[in-house]
């Protein structure tokens, strides 16, 4: 450590990306201070991922019981829910993924000092920090990391600011079932959240102003989910503008009147959950006064997460850049080795990765193909059905496709899409080629155990070869050779093996 500074590295914030962070700047040598406001953890431990993950599983265990009584057990209703034990259960398994990564003890034995207190700029190498059990501490740092993450963002819906209403903050926190939750938002979380209520009993209702769920991904793909949501009786209410909210006279409930095709209408409901997307944590953190860049939409940073001073960076969802935990995590590794290590390391912005937790899946990887499309870029894409993957056909899970969009030659995957069962598994497998410059080809010729979803992964791949089945080579091959079989088609990308 310098002498003129309290320490090396001050990283704001203990979420996905604040603990990376912290933990990435102690192994490398630098003495880290990690200052949190609230609990260590963040949105994911706490209020995200791992809580609607976890009530995800319990959906998904009633509609496999269901699924086992309808195929095996001559119908009948799958056991009632008992709300309070779902929620006990979810309470629990946050506290032990806290217990298990996140707990200070964890960090401090990295050499980490963790300070629980509200911190704030006073200067560009100054910080103080309220400290939780009172009082008052001043810290200078030799290099900062910003990550103090995001929040959610209600629209400015007239009447919702006098309606009871949840975000993701409040839903984990609840006592009773919703009979009917109305959601706004058909993105990841209205999705998720929609088919995990619906799955436990509720009635659900989800309105977007969109005209297809997930916004960002696959249409096609968006498409193949809305019909098995809709199928399990999540009703959507799609193309239409939320003009008001309010609680029904007598109290209790929400309705919410949307236009619709030209066409007003009010949907009733006692729960509404609002999950319109969400919004950086740049107030109270006294970037003015450390003369750091921002904007309504997050901390100004590079393609390196430093911001416009050469000793501090910022990292997560407090840059706008992407509401991703994963995203989070790796923006901070980045940070953290330029900030320390001084080794130029730039977010790879090609290769994300994202999933819809929903069942089906739904993921995507690089670029879609709307977006090759706008770009000019000129592609092929390879598709490959479910319904031709053995182990999904075992599975009863046929409801799947998978797309690769790649270079005609070459192979040089550009992006894929992918819904289905284990789609978030077999998205990184073209994570993972996209970053090391695999080809579709080199994925065709790797050997993949049978039978697994991942074979479907290279199954897709396989299609490579197909669409370069050229006659002219066939017959040439057969007339050198003297073989008399048949001459397989032009190549179709209609055409699937």
């Amino acid at each position: 450590m310098s002498d003129s500074y309290d320490v090396d590295l001050l990283v704001l914030g203990a979420g996905a990306a604040g603990l990376t962070a912290a933990g990435t700047g102690a192994n490398f040598g630098a003495q880290t201070m990690l200052v949190e406001r609230a609990r260590l953890g963040g949105d994911c431990t706490w209020i995200g991922c791992v809580p609607s993950k976890t009530l995800l599983h319990a959906a998904d265990l009633r509609a496999n019981a269901q699924a086992y009584l309808d195929r095996f057990g001559g119908g009948g209703e799958a056991p009632a829910v008992d709300f309070a034990a779902v929620m006990g259960d979810l309470h629990a398994t946050r506290q032990e993924v806290y217990d298990d990564a996140d707990d200070p003890a964890i960090y401090e034995g990295f050499g980490v000092e963790v300070v629980k207190g509200d911190g704030r700029f006073t200067g560009p190498h100054a910080i103080r920090i309220d400290l939780e059990g009172g009082g008052t501490r001043d810290v200078t740092f030799r290099l900062a990391v910003i990550c103090t993450g995001g929040r959610a963002a209600p629209p400015p819906i007239p009447g919702l600011d006098e309606t009871p209403y949840l975000t993701n903050e409040t839903l984990f926190e609840i006592t009773e079932q919703p009979e009917h939750l109305v959601v706004i938002g058909a993105g990841s979380i209205g999705c998720e959240m929609g088919q995990a209520f619906r799955r436990l009993g509720s009635r659900v209702t989800v309105i977007d102003r969109g005209d297809h769920l997930l916004g960002k991904d696959d249409p096609d793909h968006a498409a193949i989910l809305q019909g098995v949501l809709e199928d399990e009786g999540v009703e959507f209410v799609l193309g239409a503008d939320v003009d008001r909210v309010e609680t029904p006279t007598g109290g209790g409930g929400v309705v919410v009147h949307v236009t619709q095709g030209g066409e007003s209408r009010a949907v009733e409901g006692d729960r509404l959950l609002v999950a319109t997307g969400r919004q950086p944590n740049v107030e109270g953190v006294g970037l003015e006064a450390a003369g750091i860049s921002y904007t309504k939409k997050g901390i100004t940073v590079d393609d390196r997460c430093r911001t416009n001073l050469d000793h501090v960076w910022a990292a997560g969802d407090c840059t706008g850049e992407y509401a991703l935990t994963h995203m989070s995590d790796h923006m901070a590794k980045q940070a953290v080795t330029n900030a320390v290590l001084k080794v130029p390391a730039a977010i790879d912005r090609d290769g994300i990765t994202w999933t819809t937790f929903t069942s089906p899946e739904v993921a995507q990887v690089g670029k879609t193909e709307a977006e090759l499309e706008e770009a000019g870029t000129s592609f092929v894409t390879y598709r490959f059905p479910y319904s031709k993957v053995d182990r999904a056909v075992t599975e009863h899970a046929e409801q799947g496709h998978i797309k690769i969009h790649a270079t005609k030659w070459l192979g040089t995957i550009l992006g894929a899409s992918v819904v289905g069962a284990r789609a978030g598994e077999l998205i990184s497998i073209y994570g993972v080629s996209m970053k090391a410059g695999v080809s579709v080809r080199e994925i065709a010729d790797t050997i993949f155990p049978y039978p697994t979803y991942g074979l479907g992964a290279r199954r897709a791949a396989d299609q490579y070869y197909i669409q370069k089945q050229y006659p002219l080579a066939i017959k040439a091959v057969k007339k050198v050779f003297g073989y008399s079989g048949a001459t397989p088609p032009a190549p179709d990308p209609d055409r699937v093996v």
